[in-house]
């Protein structure tokens, strides 16, 4: 799954790579620690070209009686995206991909979670497969989204079995296209496990306050294969119980 991600690459950077207009976009700064519904940066393809935009991470259907009526769905499994009601209809004509730098996972290690940040190891930007919808209310209109999951690589599946998916080349283009066809699936797999990396972080990203630089720097040698894992001492903070942590 994807629960956690950060994103701190520059809009103006982010519009120059993937050739989208941000004019849409409301003012960001720097996230080190991106939490469900908070608001994400969101690719997508509009009448006039791509585009970046604000959306609030946790899918609201527009069919919801109330925004309460329901969980926010953070993720979607990518095999049940044409039979879940609140999926199908999207896949058609509402897909979209998320910005991301990395995302963070956990990992069971001497009786404590510890987290452990993904990235790329070209350290490119991610764009991992999404679905948006906008609910109406009495207050008003919200534009969210939700982020599409795979089986996990075999670098990642020490830590979880699923991962998000991750668009890139053709497939995110295929993925981003306004019309739908029979290759609209093709590009929701597993990334390739040699272009990541992933490293331990300090527990203070536990807390979905804490969003600072400190929640991705690295306390490990990178981990760059399957057999890079193994049981570790936990990484230098202080307990948990005295930082407030869940």
């Amino acid at each position: 799954m994807c629960g956690r991600f950060s994103l701190q690459t520059p809009v103006p950077d982010l519009a120059e790579l993937f050739e989208a207009d941000p004019s849409r976009l409301d003012e960001w700064v720097a996230r080190y620690n991106v939490a469900p519904t908070d608001e994400v940066i969101a690719l997508r393809r509009g009448t006039g070209g791509r585009e970046l935009v604000s959306l609030r991470w946790g899918l609201i259907p527009n069919w919801a009686e109330d925004r309460a009526s329901l969980p926010p769905m953070i993720n979607a499994r990518a095999e049940s995206l044409e039979t879940r009601r609140a999926f199908r209809d999207l896949v058609i004509d509402r897909r979209c991909a998320v910005l991301a730098d990395g995302f963070y996972e956990w990992r069971k290690e001497g009786g404590l979670k510890q987290p452990y940040f993904i990235r790329r190891r070209d350290r490119r930007p991610m764009a991992l497969a999404g679905l948006w919808d906008v609910w109406r209310g009495p207050d008003g209109t919200i534009p969210s989204c939700t982020i599409v999951t795979t089986d996990a690589n075999g670098l990642l599946e020490p830590l979880h079995g699923r991962m998000p998916v991750i668009l890139e080349g053709e497939g995110a283009q295929v993925w981003l296209d306004l019309d739908v066809s029979e290759r609209t699936m093709d590009p929701l797999l597993p990334f390739d496990a040699e272009a990541l990396e992933a490293f331990a972080v300090s527990r203070r990203v536990n807390r979905v306050a804490t969003d600072d630089a400190a929640c991705a720097e690295p306390r490990s040698a990178p981990i760059r294969e399957p057999s890079g894992w193994r049981e570790r001492p936990p990484v230098g903070d202080a307990p948990a119980d005295q930082l407030g942590f869940f």
